[in-house]
Order: C-alpha cells, then structure tokens, then sequence
C-alpha cells in the first residue's frame, strides 16, 4: 500500500490547479473582497467558492461549488423539491430569481487529491443531470393546448443555448 499525502486545507491556487489538471477552464475571480474560481461544465458556468478559513492564512478547510440558473417566468413550487428527493451529494433551491444547484466539499480532517477529483466528477455528473432533470420536468409539465402550466422553460431554454 502506498502511502498518500492527506490535504487538510486548500488554496485557491491548488483548486485551480486541480481544476485545470482535470481539463476544466479556470480563472480566479475577486467578487466582494473574497477570491472564488469561475469555470464550466457542459457550457454551465459555475463557481468554487472557498469557506471555512484554516489556520494558514489563504487557506481553508471546505468549499462549495455553485452553479446558479436564472429562471425567465414562474417554477412549479415542487421543483426543487422533486430533485432533493431523488438526489444526493448536492442540493437545489430557489433563491430570487434564479435555480442554484450547490454542493460542499469538506477536506478537514485530511482527503486524498482522488477524493477531490472524485467529488469534481461527481459535480460534473449532477450538472449534466439537472439538465437533464429540467428538461423532462419542462416537458411533462407543459399542457397539449400550448398553455402555461408553470414549467420551467426559461431554464430548459437558457440550458439548450
């Protein structure tokens, strides 16, 4: 057995190296006097936003990746919902105006590099699955006569750009 040197905190330079080791496209961006790391996935933007600060200074212990979607018209209220229920790993809400898939990635206590490219993989699947999502939830929500019945179609649309 090999032995593997555990990360207890990260950079924001190490993420992005990370990143970038794995093939994603990625910039540091300064919003508020806090640095994040804007990148994409299946032409979905997202952002890496660092937490808890470690004991090192530009350091931390957990980030989030996020990855919001602004809604043009109304959500069925049981949207977010539906995909909470049948989900893990990340979580969907609705927060004025816009559908933000989130998901927390710990490393305090010690992680593998393997484990942060597995939860990468991971973010990149559920992307690719709330797309997914939506559309069928746009498509089963619309009524036969053309009617508005609250479906999110101005994210499927957004999406299929």
């Amino acid at each position: 057995m090999t032995e593997t040197t555990m990360i207890q905190a990260m950079s924001v330079e190490r993420l992005q190296g990370l990143f970038q080791t794995m093939g994603y496209r990625v910039t540091v961006s300064e919003q508020g006097g806090l640095r994040q790391l804007l990148s994409a996935s299946q032409g979905i933007g997202f952002s890496v936003r660092p937490g808890n600060p470690a004991r090192d200074e530009g350091e931390f212990i957990d980030y989030t990746l996020s990855c919001p979607l602004q809604v043009q018209g109304d959500l069925p209220s049981d949207l977010a919902d539906n995909w909470n229920l049948g989900k893990r790993f990340a979580r969907l809400t609705r927060q004025s105006g816009f559908l933000v898939l989130e998901m927390d990635v710990v490393v305090a206590g010690g992680v593998s590099e393997t484990y942060l490219r597995a939860t990468t993989e991971l973010w990149d699947r559920l992307l690719q699955e709330l797309i997914l999502f939506l559309r069928d939830y746009s498509t089963s929500q619309a009524r036969p006569e053309g009617g508005d019945a609250g479906e999110p179609s101005g994210v499927a649309e957004e999406l299929a750009q």
